[in-house]
């Protein structure tokens, strides 16, 4: 004899966190970390407050949640050598310009050390990776990481939060045009040292 197979549905509590996770990155997204409110978050949600501290504790809790993010960087290692400072650019614009959630935590990391360190831990841990499976010294991997890193997160701070004219005006393709040869210099140039 088996036992009766029951359908699974969702329970309401992973319904009720997603929603609060989709409400939390657009507020985040919109008003920054130092302005978005529990409160705020919730009326999004279409939920009492109290559910919101209920599943995630405090305001740093469901910050640390909702900016889980993925750079889903490409894998480097397909890359042709003297294409890997475009590829990164294009993909780091198409990250940026498609997801709100790295926006907000590069807005809240400014102010708030728990956002910094989540950015800091997804920069390196996943930059770095991406760079050291495409066979460069072992030795540089983590400086030509970083170096990346600096000059997206500068390019993201200047057309996404700052919003300085020059970069906010430029398309897409003239930032790779002037950005990918930085990106390659530090990917694959000689060390300076």
């Amino acid at each position: 004899m088996t036992a009766p197979t029951h359908p699974t549905h969702p329970r309401r509590s992973d319904a009720t966190r997603a929603a609060i996770l989709r409400a939390a990155r657009e507020r985040f997204a919109a008003d920054g970390y130092e302005r978005a409110t529990i409160r705020a978050i919730a009326a999004d949600a279409r939920i009492d407050p109290s559910m919101v501290m209920r599943y995630y504790g405090s305001k740093e809790g469901l910050f640390a949640a909702a900016a889980e993010f993925d750079l889903r960087l490409p894998d480097l290692a397909a890359v042709s050598p003297e294409q890997l400072g475009e590829v990164l650019v294009r993909h780091f614009l198409a990250r940026w310009e498609g997801d709100e959630t790295l926006v907000a935590l590069l807005r809240a990391a400014s102010t708030n050390p728990g956002a910094t360190e989540r950015m800091r831990s997804i920069f390196a841990d996943q930059l770095t990776a991406a760079v050291a499976a495409f066979g460069t010294d072992p030795a540089l991997t983590a400086r030509r990481a970083g170096l990346v890193a600096s000059q997206v997160l500068g390019l993201a701070l200047t057309r996404y939060i700052v919003r300085l004219p020059p970069m906010v005006d430029m398309d897409p393709e003239e930032l790779v045009s002037w950005i990918a040869p930085t990106l390659q210099r530090y990917l694959t140039g000689l060390s300076p040292t």
